[in-house]
């Protein structure tokens, strides 16, 4: 029989979960039923709620519906979660004013121990042009696509007309059934997008079809930068050119400047499709008569050729996709601890895997509010691309990672330029960019620095689930041009014998003026993070160390520390008092970050510090998961759980699992996968960890976590 004690070390280096409470007596691990894991979180509408519209996607296009199902009361949302229909591939870009042709950008000089670096920082004096710069080109709200419900006098259906709404998102299934009753007569309407292509499959069933009641309508807008991406006020901006295939199908191309896309619509059952007057950028699909209507709406940036897939077909590919899915990769079950707390974290991680994996999986690095609405213009951040998608690393679904790392390969000339431009070697990646990979001005932007290495995170994220020769070379340029980029930035400085990240720099925690700080905590943490995987991905390769890199490593200046915590900079005014506000960015050397230069118990004391110091109200939603991971790796597990809850505006998640910051910015990937990231850790370990359960929660004997399927490889390396 096996000892109780090799039973314990076959358990924990499995990952399998057992009851983590100290002390309690051994059992099995079983298999966690995933499907009823995942549908006891399927979200459940029973009222319009403008912050509770829900989504389906595929990662790279994605529609948000009303509780029709569809985007029928477009207003009620308008202000608050916009109904957007978004893919990574709809952009639009505004003519250029007459008054901008040709202009240049001015940049902004910095003394950068005594030599000037430019940086597009200010719009003094060309505001115009900043701003057009800003906000071109900007995501765009492909159409909208919603119920036209009139009654037997003609008279539409205003919100109050519906009852009895029952809407329900099977994530297990990746389909949305709405139910509900319009002057009492019952509609279902069943929508659901292709795991494959960007094709949105619809489904209504309702006696008002018959009676001529019901019909869908779509609409397509102008581009916008605001949150709504869509101007509905200007119709002559743009063209909308339909081609009738057959009754019920049509190719519509749409036309808005020097942009262009199409749309190709395709119903079943001798429906008509047409435009109500020549030249508008409406359509209306009339089913027939009987009492369902099934169609389909296929985007794309090219023409679109063939029959796309019907409706039915559609949803049974959602169906294998959503089950393969979450049968596959990662899975944590919280839901048999005694602790009143679990439920809702196991909410958390179950919708959060569901949203990153339809809004953050694409070719491209998501915006902040991936493919919901529009932030920053629908541009993305590249310092937040972390916090989108490193987490499928950690799940085991790499390929879903992976998928955006191609586009750093695309745009690394420009990254060399930018470099070569400010003095540099290497590889200076963007801030805030579209697809081009062009960095846009901004007073903070083009200072900070704590996204450079995160190139080299990713590769070795890559590395560690699949450590063979093909991904190093695959990923190589980009480490060993990230690093030149790095060690060039770090000056020397000969009276103090060491090297020095800045001035001028931003830190993470962004309310610190560049000229007057050096060496963030966080940012010199990782530069020694960065450059020691740099020299080891050499090694692997059978190179030389590089003597530079080594400098740099050797006499990289220590973390700060004031008063026994560390400082968000090296030259901060006072400890905590004075701008305790945004990211607690010194935490990450040791929660983002495996504690590179960090002392554990000056981590602590500051952990304590920003527990009862920091204003929590000026933080955003991946502060919590940032301070988790840190408290978990101090050993500290209640405080870890204690800040992923923590009761405050930016980490509040809404019925649909996004979680709210404000109200031009009500959904925030980044809060939602670093949970992710965090609770991986916190469930199965990381380097040094106890050789224990789930070592990152609470050992008090109320958490019960299962977990299953984590890349404990990679877990346990970083």
């Amino acid at each position: 029989m096996i000892s109780r004690r090799k039973f314990l070390a076959a358990l924990a280096a499995s990952g399998a979960a057992v009851p983590v409470a100290r002390g309690a007596a051994l059992e099995p691990p079983r298999a966690i039923d995933r499907a009823a894991l995942v549908r006891r979180h399927d979200p459940l509408i029973r009222k319009l709620d403008p912050l509770a519209p829900l989504s389906v996607g595929n990662g790279a296009f994605a529609f948000t519906a009303d509780v029709t199902g569809l985007q029928t009361f477009p207003e009620e949302y308008e202000s608050q979660m916009p109904l957007c229909t978004l893919s990574q591939w709809g952009w639009h870009t505004t003519p250029r004013p007459p008054a901008l042709v040709g202009k240049e950008f001015r940049f902004t000089p910095y003394d950068t121990h005594g030599r000037e670096v430019l940086y597009h920082t200010s719009g003094e004096g060309q505001k115009e042009l900043y701003d057009w710069l800003r906000e071109n080109p900007h995501r765009l709200h492909l159409g909208r696509i919603g119920l036209l419900l009139k009654n037997n006098k003609g008279e539409e259906a205003k919100p109050s007309d519906l009852s009895d709404i029952e809407q329900r998102l099977d994530l297990w299934a990746g389909i949305i059934t709405s139910r509900f009753r319009v002057w009492g007569e019952p509609v279902e309407v069943t929508t659901a997008v292709h795991p494959d292509t960007d094709l949105l499959a619809v489904s209504i069933e309702s006696s008002l079809i018959s009676r001529g009641m019901l019909a869908v309508r779509f609409a397509f807008p102008y581009g916008s930068p605001s949150m709504q991406a869509a101007d509905w006020q200007n119709p002559e901006k743009h063209r909308t050119q339909v081609s009738k295939l057959a009754p019920g199908r049509a190719l519509l191309q749409r036309r808005l400047d020097d942009d262009a896309y199409f749309v190709l619509i395709d119903a079943e059952g001798g429906a008509t499709l047409g435009q109500e007057k020549e030249g508008e950028h409406e359509l209306l699909l009339k089913p027939s008569g009987g009492t369902r209507l099934d169609f389909v709406a296929a985007f794309s940036p090219q023409s679109i050729g063939g029959r796309p897939p019907t409706a039915s077909a559609a949803f049974d590919a959602s169906r294998r996709h959503w089950a393969r899915f979450w049968g596959t990769g990662g899975a944590i079950e919280l839901a048999d601890s005694r602790d009143k707390r679990a439920l809702e974290i196991e909410r958390r991680i179950v919708l959060s895997q569901y949203l990153t994996a339809i809004q953050c999986s694409g070719k491209l690095p998501p915006q902040e509010t991936g493919l919901t609405v529009n932030s920053w213009y629908g541009k993305f951040h590249l310092e937040m691309h972390w916090w989108h998608a490193a987490h499928f690393a950690l799940w085991d679904r790499l390929p879903l990672f992976e998928n955006s790392l191609g586009w750093y390969e695309k745009i690394l000339p420009s990254a060399r330029a930018r470099a070569r431009q400010q003095g540099y070697a290497g590889a200076r990646w963007p801030k805030m960019a579209a697809p081009d990979g062009e960095d846009s001005p901004s007073p903070i932007g083009p200072l900070l620095i704590w996204e450079q290495p995160h190139p080299i995170f990713y590769a070795e994220l890559c590395y560690r689930s699949r450590p063979n020769r093909r991904t190093l070379e695959r990923y190589r340029d980009i480490v060993f041009q990230t690093a030149d980029f790095m060690a060039s930035y770090a000056f020397y400085d000969r009276k103090t014998r060491r090297y020095v990240l800045g001035p001028p720099v931003i830190p993470a925690q962004e309310n610190h003026p560049a000229r007057e700080t050096w060496n963030p905590t966080y940012e010199l943490s990782y530069w020694r993070f960065g450059l020691k995987a740099a020299q080891a991905w050499r090694e692997r390769l059978g190179m030389k160390r590089r003597p530079d890199w080594d400098a740099v490593l050797a006499d990289l200046s220590k973390l700060p520390v004031r008063e026994g915590v560390y400082l968000a900079h090296e030259n901060c005014p006072q400890t905590y008092t004075e701008r305790n506000r945004d990211h607690p960015s010194m935490l990450a050397a040791y929660g983002i970050l495996p504690g590179d230069g960090v002392e554990p118990e000056t981590m602590r004391r500051t952990l304590a510090k920003v527990f009862k110091e920091w204003q929590w109200d000026e933080t955003w939603g991946w502060d919590y998961p940032m301070t988790a991971l840190t408290a978990a790796r101090l050993g500290e597990g209640e405080s870890a759980v204690r800040a992923l809850l923590l009761e405050t505006a930016k980490n509040r998640y809404l019925p649909n699992g996004h979680n709210y910051q404000r109200p031009n910015l009500p959904c925030y990937l980044p809060g939602n996968g670093g949970l992710l990231y965090a609770v991986a850790f916190m469930a199965g370990g990381w380097n040094g960890a106890p050789r224990t359960n789930a070592p990152g929660f609470p050992s008090d004997g109320g958490w019960n976590v299962r977990h299953e399927g984590l890349s404990y490889n990679v877990l346990r390396t970083l």
